[in-house]
Protein backbone atom coordinates (compact mmCIF):
# COMPACT_ATOMS: atom_id res chain seq x y z
CA UNK A 1 0.00 0.00 0.00
CA UNK A 2 1.23 3.47 -0.84
CA UNK A 3 2.52 5.32 2.21
CA UNK A 4 3.21 9.05 2.10
CA UNK A 5 5.63 10.96 4.27
CA UNK A 6 5.54 14.75 4.60
CA UNK A 7 8.41 16.88 5.82
CA UNK A 8 9.53 20.48 5.86
CA UNK A 9 7.13 22.03 8.32
CA UNK A 10 8.21 24.32 11.13
CA UNK A 11 7.99 27.76 12.66
CA UNK A 12 8.44 30.74 10.37
CA UNK A 13 7.88 34.47 10.70
CA UNK A 14 5.19 36.23 8.66
CA UNK A 15 6.48 36.91 5.18
CA UNK A 16 8.81 33.94 5.31
CA UNK A 17 8.95 30.81 3.19
CA UNK A 18 8.85 27.05 3.68
CA UNK A 19 9.01 24.14 1.30
CA UNK A 20 7.02 21.03 2.15
CA UNK A 21 7.91 17.66 0.69
CA UNK A 22 5.74 14.63 0.09
CA UNK A 23 7.48 11.37 -0.67
CA UNK A 24 6.45 7.76 -1.05
CA UNK A 25 8.02 5.85 1.78
CA UNK A 26 10.83 3.52 0.76
CA UNK A 27 9.19 0.74 2.73
CA UNK A 28 6.05 0.90 0.60
CA UNK A 29 8.04 0.44 -2.62
CA UNK A 30 5.55 2.53 -4.58
CA UNK A 31 6.19 5.32 -7.05
CA UNK A 32 4.19 8.54 -7.13
CA UNK A 33 4.40 8.65 -10.94
CA UNK A 34 0.85 7.45 -11.53
CA UNK A 35 -0.83 9.53 -8.86
CA UNK A 36 -2.15 13.03 -8.67
CA UNK A 37 -1.01 14.78 -5.50
CA UNK A 38 -3.00 17.13 -3.36
CA UNK A 39 -1.96 19.31 -0.45
CA UNK A 40 -4.49 20.00 2.28
CA UNK A 41 -4.39 21.81 5.58
CA UNK A 42 -6.32 21.78 8.81
CA UNK A 43 -6.20 24.57 11.35
CA UNK A 44 -7.38 24.04 14.95
CA UNK A 45 -11.15 23.98 15.11
CA UNK A 46 -11.55 24.10 11.34
CA UNK A 47 -12.28 21.56 8.65
CA UNK A 48 -9.55 20.21 6.43
CA UNK A 49 -9.35 22.21 3.21
CA UNK A 50 -7.70 21.82 -0.16
CA UNK A 51 -4.69 24.04 -0.81
CA UNK A 52 -3.22 22.86 -4.09
CA UNK A 53 -3.06 19.85 -6.38
CA UNK A 54 -1.05 18.60 -9.33
CA UNK A 55 -1.76 15.98 -11.97
CA UNK A 56 0.27 12.80 -12.31
CA UNK A 57 2.14 14.30 -15.28
CA UNK A 58 2.69 17.63 -13.57
CA UNK A 59 1.00 19.40 -16.45
CA UNK A 60 -2.03 20.61 -14.52
CA UNK A 61 -2.15 22.43 -11.20
CA UNK A 62 -4.81 24.12 -9.11
CA UNK A 63 -4.74 26.41 -6.10
CA UNK A 64 -7.15 27.61 -3.49
CA UNK A 65 -7.88 31.33 -3.85
CA UNK A 66 -6.33 31.99 -0.45
CA UNK A 67 -2.87 30.84 -1.61
CA UNK A 68 -2.80 31.81 -5.29
CA UNK A 69 0.35 33.69 -6.18
CA UNK A 70 2.04 32.67 -2.92
CA UNK A 71 2.15 28.85 -3.02
CA UNK A 72 3.53 26.70 -5.83
CA UNK A 73 3.17 22.97 -6.29
CA UNK A 74 5.57 20.87 -8.34
CA UNK A 75 6.91 17.37 -8.51
CA UNK A 76 10.23 15.69 -9.20
CA UNK A 77 9.79 12.23 -10.66
CA UNK A 78 13.45 11.36 -10.30
CA UNK A 79 13.20 11.97 -6.56
CA UNK A 80 9.69 10.46 -6.39
CA UNK A 81 8.64 13.52 -4.42
CA UNK A 82 6.06 16.29 -4.66
CA UNK A 83 6.60 19.72 -3.16
CA UNK A 84 4.65 22.71 -1.94
CA UNK A 85 6.65 25.92 -1.99
CA UNK A 86 5.03 28.40 0.35
CA UNK A 87 6.06 32.06 0.12
CA UNK A 88 4.83 35.24 1.80
CA UNK A 89 3.41 33.18 4.63
CA UNK A 90 0.71 34.66 6.82
CA UNK A 91 -0.42 33.75 10.34
CA UNK A 92 -3.63 32.40 8.84
CA UNK A 93 -1.57 29.80 6.98
CA UNK A 94 -0.86 28.13 10.33
CA UNK A 95 -2.15 24.56 10.16
CA UNK A 96 -1.21 20.93 9.88
CA UNK A 97 -0.46 20.27 6.22
CA UNK A 98 -1.19 16.92 4.63
CA UNK A 99 -0.33 15.49 1.26
CA UNK A 100 -2.56 12.94 -0.43
CA UNK A 101 -2.42 10.76 -3.53
CA UNK A 102 -5.25 9.80 -5.84
CA UNK A 103 -6.20 9.06 -9.45
CA UNK A 104 -7.01 12.65 -10.51
CA UNK A 105 -6.12 16.08 -9.25
CA UNK A 106 -8.71 17.81 -7.13
CA UNK A 107 -9.03 20.11 -4.15
CA UNK A 108 -11.72 17.83 -2.73
CA UNK A 109 -10.75 15.42 0.02
CA UNK A 110 -12.79 12.47 -1.20
CA UNK A 111 -10.74 12.20 -4.42
CA UNK A 112 -7.78 10.87 -2.45
CA UNK A 113 -7.26 7.40 -1.03
CA UNK A 114 -3.81 7.77 0.45
CA UNK A 115 -2.78 10.32 3.06
CA UNK A 116 0.36 11.27 4.91
CA UNK A 117 0.57 11.88 8.64
CA UNK A 118 0.81 15.65 8.35
CA UNK A 119 3.42 18.27 9.16
CA UNK A 120 2.87 21.34 11.34
CA UNK A 121 3.37 24.80 9.86
CA UNK A 122 3.27 27.71 12.29
CA UNK A 123 3.51 31.29 11.08
CA UNK A 124 4.17 33.63 13.97
CA UNK A 125 6.44 36.45 15.03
Amino acid sequence: QLQLVESGGGLVQPGGSLRLSCAASAASGFTLDYYAIGWFRQAPGKEREGVSCISSTGGSTSYADSVKGRFFIFRDKVKNTAYLQMNSLKPEDTAVYYCAAGPTESLLLHHYAYWGQGTQVTVSS
